[in-house]
């Protein structure tokens, strides 16, 4: 038997050249595979295998130093008889920066209306922005001019002198809880909303004076993210490096643009900030960092949105809560919404078969990226 030498460097060469050209793709691609497949593999691995966060307590404590510095930010703007009521459903801070006046407006005339909520809805809610200090330093006094104007007319604005920028927003979370412990501790339930983020108010004081009559507690609720890794790339906001995360997962957390925690909740979050370290600066994974440390865990409605505005349809904004991603259409969709007309195509056998259909059809495709799950078809 003869060996053709040549056909078999031939075969060799291809095989050669096509290991290259494959690792070459692999090498160029490499940062996003790691990202959206091994970066998910090994943070679910974490999750669902280990599952321990053990090292929370004593990777992220903080002396009482570092402590008193986070804690004592001091106010430039406060209203600490906000909450002037004994009998308080729902303090609701809504985080905005200095120059989204547009936005506040918005929901000001729409779901943050505390009039609205006391007269139609019979309940009691305070409603108020949080912000620090813009960080450009030319914009800065004029902005801080017309904030004082603005707060002058509405008195709902809660300020204090940080910047104001995306690596701060762990700041405002400290704000929120630390305010809900000094001035507003009586409050049934804290909710935290980002200022493009809509709310259905009607929806959101039903089921929470439902949940107020059973006495719950322990509450954290909103849309749950589990197992979620650490992102590594360096080039995205929401970098995080080795040395300030080490792990491959997060313990689990709820999107920041909307989330509910119970008031119990709201006091064991501020006791964890006297002793966590907030230099992780995404403010939910902290959120989720300081539930974790002390045994608190979020729960999943399937009304309360991620990242992606809820489809327009009647049959949704019967059962919504949460809806993210509004920067101008909040006034239209607030019509929209709390139309009585709403209530009277979902009502009966006939109109809760077909809101069911039409959710299926809207939420259940295949591919298709939406705000609520297909679990809230059938909700």
């Amino acid at each position: 038997m003869f060996m053709n030498f040549k056909r078999i460097r031939k075969c060799q060469c291809v095989q050669l050249v096509t290991t290259c050209f494959a690792l070459s793709v692999l090498m160029i691609y490499w940062e996003q595979l790691d990202h959206h497949v091994v970066s998910h593999i090994k943070s679910y691995s974490y999750r669902y295998l280990v599952n321990s966060y053990n090292f929370i307590n004593a990777s992220f404590g903080i002396s009482r130093l570092d402590e008193e510095s986070l804690n004592n930010v001091p106010y430039l703007i406060n209203h600490h008889n906000k909450c002037n009521s004994k009998k308080l459903l729902l303090l609701l801070f809504i985080k905005t920066s200095p120059e989204n006046l547009d936005q506040r407006q918005a929901i000001r005339s729409t779901w943050g209306n505390e009039s609205y909520t006391e007269r139609e809805l019979g309940a009691s809610v305070r409603v108020l922005f949080a912000l620090g200090v813009h960080p450009d330093v030319q914009q800065r006094e004029r902005l801080q001019h017309e904030l004082l104007k603005e707060d002058h007319l509405y008195m709902d604005l809660i300020q204090q002198d940080f910047m104001d920028t995306f690596h701060n927003l762990t700041l405002k979370l400290l704000l929120q809880f630390r305010w809900s412990h000094d001035y507003c501790s009586q409050a049934r339930f804290l909710m935290s909303a980002d200022d493009d983020v809509f709310v259905h108010m009607p929806n959101l004081v039903s089921y929470l004076q439902g949940l107020a009559q059973l006495g719950v507690r322990d509450l954290w609720v909103g849309h749950v993210h589990r197992g979620s890794p650490p992102v590594r790339q360096k080039g995205s906001k929401y970098h995080v490096p080795y040395e300030l995360y080490q792990w491959p997962s997060y313990p689990d957390y709820t999107a920041g643009g909307g989330y509910v925690v119970s008031g119990d909740v709201a006091e064991k979050i501020y006791q964890a900030t006297l002793f966590l370290n907030a230099s992780l600066y995404i403010d939910d994974v902290f959120m989720g960092i300081c539930a974790s440390a002390m045994g608190v865990y979020p729960q999943e409605h399937v009304y309360f949105s991620g990242e992606v505005k809820a489809p327009h349809h009647p049959c949704i904004y019967r059962e919504m809560i949460t809806s993210h991603g509004h920067n101008t259409d909040v006034r239209y969709l607030w019509k929209a919404a709390t139309d009585p007309q709403v209530h009277n195509i979902s009502s009966g056998l006939m109109g809760k078969l077909y809101c069911t259909a039409v959710k299926v059809l809207i939420l259940c495709r295949p591919h298709r990226f939406s705000t609520y799950s297909c679990m809230a078809a059938f909700s």
